[in-house]
């Protein structure tokens, strides 16, 4: 085993690697920050590349690039309330506050901080717990997966900003969008008035997009002021106090205060990174789930002064959501290397590189002498990755945060810009430049209405894997017992009826004292 070690150390510590790395580093903090262009369309992209690389060379880029394009995927999210990547709706609201309060770059500290950290514990579970995690997740069935799908639902509602009620109004009209198309398990249309391209459903990107991004544009059309709604603050970062160079204002304006902050989060660290890691091990589960639900308990453990921040500028949600989220990635290659099965979509196209590359994941990969090196390289590119992302993801927010000081009349048209270039590029169709701007307006009409909107975009991804689990359940068996049937289910069945009533049973111990 220390031989294999040797040998990835070696194969991997090479001047060609550590440019792959960098240079994939590089690729990939470019396409997550802009929005519309996912981790997995980087992937999809890269691949043609890969086929002149070498095995480890491949898998590198591969893992370098998804970690550096989930982070900067925070970028938009923060500066223009466009989610870069679908987990990062879990905390959208939380980070343009902080932007408008001019602390962008704080929240970007945190953001890339924690998401570092948690993608190294993800490392770490990946490369100690890999195939005793694996087993777990193999015992899942489908009625594991609908009560996960139904706990991730349900933390969307229960975190989202405002009331409950206004939270369960807009998880409802996602999964209404979501049943739009051929149903997962029938093939009759629904919802599609006869429109041809409704047969495929509505594609969540184009969705986010237009809730997120093209709604702030909307709002803001009637309000050209000189700033992007920031305090004046922000036009030197923030802080009044930052004295220096470029290199040490930037150094205190981004990660200034997080010392402290370590110290005091490791508990929250260590919950964040478990449900990361859990969650992404599970196949099709994905970062969104893991984002969403690291939330929820996030909110859950905080003080009643913290939770008033959620929604309006939270850095402890932030932190908790980015630390799942990136560790989720790691988690997500457990069942691929060990099984043979996709976590996530990168995963997917990550086995289809390895049998391109004569390798066949399974369990065999880590008694093989000559695969298992290739096992360990990929430990450490996660690492060495993860550690590369410090630096670059410091140079992607100091160039990032220039477009705060860019006045409105400049920077909406180019907002506008990058909502419709990243709605038409998922497919190349202009229908779905037609649904941004549909869902642009619904998003204008939820803010309108304090609804959030978050919520509906989660209600989209989760509502066909959710009917999916449902209805394989019920071809199992017809009896609602059976959802309780196996331990696992049971547990994450009591989970989601615990959290359904904590809000009814905190509402009477409040009645009595205000009689």
């Amino acid at each position: 085993m220390s031989d294999a070690f040797l040998t990835a150390l070696e194969n991997t510590l090479t001047l060609k690697v550590l440019v792959v790395i960098l240079v994939s580093a590089s690729y990939g903090l470019f396409v997550g920050a802009i929005p519309g262009l996912t981790a997995t369309m980087a992937v999809a992209l890269m691949v043609p590349f890969t086929f002149f690389l070498d095995p480890i060379s491949g898998l590198a880029a591969i893992v370098t690039m998804e970690a550096c394009c989930i982070f900067a995927g925070d970028i938009p999210t923060t500066l223009m309330r466009i989610p870069g990547t679908p987990s990062s709706a879990a905390y959208v609201d939380d980070a343009y506050s902080l932007t408008q309060q001019g602390r962008h770059q704080q929240a970007l500290g945190v953001s890339l901080v924690y998401s570092v950290i948690g993608g190294l514990v993800g490392a770490l579970v990946l490369i100690f717990l890999a195939p005793q995690l694996a087993r777990i997740a193999f015992e899942f069935s489908s009625y594991e997966y609908f009560w996960l799908c139904v706990l991730g639902l349900s933390c969307a509602a229960v975190v989202s900003r405002g009331s409950k009620a206004k939270g369960l109004i807009a998880l409802s009209i996602g999964l209404l969008l979501s049943c739009v198309g051929l149903g997962s398990t029938h093939s009759v249309p629904r919802l599609t008035f006869g429109i041809d391209e409704l047969i495929t459903g509505i594609n969540f990107i184009p969705a986010m997009i237009g809730l997120f991004g093209l709604a702030e544009v909307l709002r803001n059309f009637g309000k050209l002021i000189p700033a992007v709604g920031v305090v004046s603050g922000a036009e030197d970062g923030g802080s009044a106090s930052a004295k220096g160079n470029w290199l040490s204002r930037g150094i205190h304006e981004v990660f200034g205060g997080l010392g402290p902050r370590l110290k005091k989060s490791g508990s929250r660290i260590a919950s964040s990174s478990a449900i990361g890691s859990a969650i992404g091990m599970l196949p099709g589960a994905g970062a969104d789930i893991a984002a969403w639900v690291a939330y929820a308990v996030s909110k859950r453990r905080a003080t009643p002064e913290q939770k008033e921040e959620y929604g309006k500028g939270s850095l402890e949600g932030i932190a908790d959501a980015t630390t799942a989220n990136n560790a989720s990635l790691a988690g997500a290659w457990i069942p691929a290397l060990v099984l043979g099965i996709p976590g996530d979509s990168v995963t997917a196209i990550v086995i289809g590189v390895l049998l391109m590359k004569n390798i066949q994941p399974g369990p065999g990969i880590f008694t093989d002498p000559v695969q298992l090196p290739l096992v360990y390289g990929i430990y450490i590119t996660f690492i060495l990755a993860n550690l590369l992302l410090i630096p670059l993801g410091f140079l992607a927010i100091r160039a990032g945060s220039l477009i705060i000081r860019i006045p409105r009349q400049i920077i909406l048209p180019l907002i506008l810009m990058f909502c419709i270039v990243g709605a038409f590029a998922i497919n190349g169709s202009y229908f779905d430049v037609g649904v941004m701007l549909v869902m642009g307006l619904l998003g204008v009409v939820l803010e309108r209405f304090e609804v959030p909107a978050g919520p509906v975009v989660l209600g989209i991804i989760l509502g066909g894997r959710l009917e999916e689990a449902f209805v394989q359940s019920l071809t199992k068996s017809d009896s609602f017992a059976a959802f309780f049937g196996r331990p696992i289910a049971a547990g994450l069945g009591v989970l989601c009826i615990i959290l359904w009533l904590a809000p009814l049973v905190s509402l009477f111990r409040k009645r009595p004292s205000e009689i």
